[in-house]
């Protein structure tokens, strides 16, 4: 496909599904992505949805009286897309909620539902939150795409990822875009050489500890408006902050964060990749993973381990009974070493170990070092995770 050309619609199971399944705990559902990662085409698949742009002034003079214009549907699922346009969105939202629970209300936006005054009320008990991910490993098939490193390099917004080729114009103009509809429209910000420059700098860096100091100076900005702009590019999701977990050993790294960029497009495009060289992948390819573990786990349910040796592990989750799942991402698994893995099992011994890469052959498990490993590609990942999640809820 043509950059230039409009991507075909695709359906998306694995988000329809977490939809439905959210709505079965709560009437609204909240559904936050970055610009362009496809909320509204996703909405629009919802089978008999009433769909409203709420961009529109037609469509903020309907709701002028919500109570009324709830109790006129026919539709029992209603999607108001880009919500926080309207003036107040939290008040509709509650209304609906309360006085009308057969309803199934989904509101999308770019960030998350506190991003704006708007939102005064948290609708605590009314809502679940998804955030919808860049193309997931599990869905290039449906997109058509078989390269992993076409996914890599092109990232994972429908758009580019279906494009020929890579266009530094795209990312160029969803920055710009980025930044005046969903930073200073929405927080206000004027600084816009400097955020920018600070958003370049952490999506050239992504997946290092965060520097706050580093890159005040570079960005020419004082330390407290960077821990200010890092909220702002977290709630809009173009930056995760990946905490360190710890037991308060002595020798375990406590406070510093890594900084994850959103997307692996714009990472390429960020530090000028145009082609991928095979040493470019390994970096990548932990980021598509931790796409992954967020889509299961959520950004707060995924930490990093490293100490003052400086042996690290990629990804750490806990778990609810103490343990926690360890996970290295290797572009090639045959370069995994089980050192850093012996120390970090030293310190927690109570867990599953993951080595995670885009192998073609089923998983397998190697005993290294007195530890059983899993070796495994995500997507079979995935599929023995929905496994075991449904055997332990049966």
């Amino acid at each position: 496909m043509r950059s230039n050309e409009t991507p075909p619609v695709i359906t998306r199971p694995y988000w329809l599904d977490r939809l439905d399944q959210a709505w079965k705990r709560a009437p609204i559902v909240w559904l936050s992505g970055v610009r362009r990662v496809g909320k509204t085409t996703l909405a629009r698949e919802i089978p008999g949805a009433l769909f409203l742009n709420c961009d529109l002034p037609s469509t903020a003079r309907r709701l002028d009286d919500p109570e009324r214009f709830f109790g006129s549907l026919d539709a029992a699922t209603i999607i108001f897309d880009e919500i926080h346009q309207l003036a107040d969105p939290s008040r509709l939202l509650k209304i609906g909620a309360d006085e009308f629970p057969q309803l199934k209300i989904l509101a999308t936006g770019s960030s998350t539902l506190a991003a704006t005054q708007k939102f005064r009320d948290s609708l605590t008990g009314r809502k679940r939150t998804i955030h919808l991910l860049p193309v997931l490993c599990r869905e290039l098939g449906a997109f058509g795409v078989s390269s992993i490193e076409r996914r890599l390099l092109h990232g994972g917004l429908p758009e580019p990822l279906l494009a020929d080729r890579t266009s530094p114009d795209f990312f160029a103009e969803w920055l710009d875009s980025y930044f005046a509809r969903d930073v200073q429209e929405m927080f206000n910000v004027i600084k816009r050489f400097e955020f920018l420059k600070l958003v370049e700098l952490l999506l050239r860096q992504s997946g290092g500890q965060l520097e706050v100091s580093s890159l005040g100076k570079h960005a020419a900005l004082s330390r407290p408006t960077v821990v200010s702009y890092l909220e702002v590019l977290q709630t809009t999701h173009l930056i995760s902050l990946i905490r360190p977990y710890h037991a308060g050993l002595r020798g375990e790294i406590t406070q510093q964060s890594k900084a994850y960029g959103f997307d692996t497009g714009f990472v390429s495009f960020c530090r000028g990749w145009r082609a991928l060289q095979n040493e470019n992948c390994g970096l990548l390819w932990e980021h598509l993973v931790l796409e992954t573990l967020f889509a299961r786990a959520g950004e707060r349910g995924v930490y990093y381990w490293r100490d003052k040796q400086k042996q690290e592990i990629d990804f750490v989750l806990p778990k609810a009974d103490g343990s926690c799942d360890a996970f290295e991402c290797k572009w090639d698994a045959a370069s995994f070493s089980s050192r850093n893995l012996a120390a970090f099992r030293a310190a927690h011994p109570a867990g599953r170990n993951f080595v995670l890469s885009p192998q073609a052959g089923p998983p397998f498990v190697r005993e290294m070092g007195g530890m059983e490993v899993v070796f495994s590609n995500l997507v079979d990942w995935e599929a023995g995770e929905t496994e075991q999640g449904a055997d332990s809820t049966s």
